[in-house]
């Protein structure tokens, strides 16, 4: 209660305005006071059995995160929440119509990021609305979990509990990475950073409960991923390079649809149907960066914890995600 306290006094102080806050505020409690502890869960007969596997298969997950990962050892997962809607938040990524760079927004603890989180999907909207008035281009996602980093103990909701093992994985050991490394002010730097220690955490929780079987789907659909990265990413450059062109706008928007075109074709499943610097910025925030930390932590010999002291290390620093890219593993043996 203390934290929350401390959280209400700098939201209503800060420059944001006292609804936003308010909301957040209004989420987080009634989030946390929804969870009970997934030991009551398991206990109580009337828990379905479908949610009583998930549950106990969540804390095996949850265990080899802090044993075999390195990951915080917290109360974090060890409660349960049913949310009863499909999403924990819905994040609103925007761009200026010509730029392929997010609109940050700032807040007290995170510093700035390249969306806005809402608990409700109706105020999401509104203010989905009111960036696209102004004339940018705006995307709105749901969320299924979010990290608190390390201020609260997150729970297990509702919005992913029954994800297949894989996923569960992935989304638990994703949410722990944050409370291992947060840079401040750089969203990509840190989701880049989660995806490459969820990833990673993957591959080896596969390794040890024997199902090899898995890893070959899983190395599958990491090669889609990656893919479909790199050319979002080869997207982004071109159309920075177009909006930088001193051409009418009308020769920027041709320019913008036949990229987003050319995108689309190949991924119709997954792109937009209307050309959207928002989308690109949403995929582009987990991906960009990832190459380096790959690089990073296979020059650290796999080894996490050395890893995850050397970007501890680079967070430290000024221009952080430019170190990154020629930063060396320091070993200890």
């Amino acid at each position: 209660m203390k934290k929350l306290l401390l959280l209400l006094l700098v939201f209503t102080a800060g420059c944001e305005s006292l609804s936003y806050y308010s909301q957040a505020i209004r989420g987080q409690l009634g989030l946390m006071g929804a969870a009970r502890p997934v030991d009551d869960w398991l206990a109580d007969p009337a828990t379905p059995a479908e949610l009583r596997a998930r549950l106990e298969t969540s804390q095996r997950i949850r265990e080899f995160a802090s044993s075999r990962l390195a990951l915080p050892q917290n109360g974090s997962y060890g409660t349960y929440a049913d949310l009863g809607r499909p999403y924990a938040v819905w994040n609103v990524y925007a761009a200026p119509r010509f730029s392929v760079e997010a609109k940050q927004e700032c807040f007290p603890f995170a510093g700035c990021v390249s969306y806005r989180g809402f608990f409700s999907e109706e105020a999401a909207r509104r203010h989905a609305a009111r960036l696209r008035e102004e004339g940018n281009d705006v995307y709105l996602g749901g969320v299924p979990a979010y990290s608190t980093l390390g201020w609260f103990d997150d729970p297990l909701l509702s919005t992913f509990i029954r994800y297949s093992d894989v996923q569960l994985a992935r989304l638990m050991f994703h949410e722990l990475a944050h409370q291992r490394v947060y840079l401040k002010g750089d969203t990509a730097f840190n989701e880049s950073f989660a995806v490459t220690v969820e990833e990673e955490g993957v591959k080896r929780w596969l390794e040890a409960g024997g199902r090899s079987g898995e890893l070959e789907v899983l190395r599958a659909a990491r090669l889609r991923r990656q893919e479909f990265a790199l050319r979002v990413a080869q997207t982004r450059e071109r159309l920075a390079e177009a909006f930088r062109e001193s051409i009418p706008e009308q020769a920027k928007l041709a320019r913008k649809a036949e990229e987003w075109e050319k995108l689309r074709r190949d991924y119709p499943n997954s792109v937009p149907v209307e050309p959207n610097n928002a989308y690109l910025v949403s995929i582009a925030l987990y991906t960009q960066l990832v190459p380096d930390f790959e690089r990073l932590l296979a020059g650290c010999g796999g080894d996490l914890k050395e890893f995850y002291s050397r970007v501890e290390a680079l967070t430290a620093r000024s221009g952080a995600r430019n170190a990154l890219t020629s930063a060396g593993c320091r070993r200890t043996s």
